[in-house]
């Protein structure tokens, strides 16, 4: 699946009128270079609780990591996992079974 369409629906679908005007999605690059998500997901009807940055690294040009802190999920990784860094948000938010085999087994 594309994740950047699964992520234009999910954030169509929270849009009402008010939420999309303090809660926010950004997608950046980095330097090193990379990308970086943060989603709030603030005033939605999700639940989730804070995750300490969790990091995955096969080699410098190879890893990705996230985190979970005050309903921001935030996500960094190399320029060839952005599509992986929006499916471990929608694992998170649809409560799949997120392990850290499945995340290096696509990397």
């Amino acid at each position: 699946m594309i994740m950047i369409n699964w992520l234009e629906k999910w954030f169509r679908d929270n849009c009402d009128g008010n939420w999309e005007h303090s809660n926010r999605v950004q997608i950046e690059t980095l330097d090193n270079p990379g990308w970086n998500i943060e989603i709030d997901f603030s005033d939605t009807e999700l639940k989730i609780d804070d995750v300490r940055w969790r990091s995955y690294e096969i080699s410098n040009e190879n890893w990705v990591g996230y985190s979970i802190k005050n309903n921001i999920f935030s996500s960094a990784g190399d320029p060839l996992k952005l599509n992986l860094m929006i499916n471990i948000f929608k694992k998170i938010i649809e409560k799949d079974k997120l392990e850290d085999e499945y995340i290096y087994s696509v990397m």
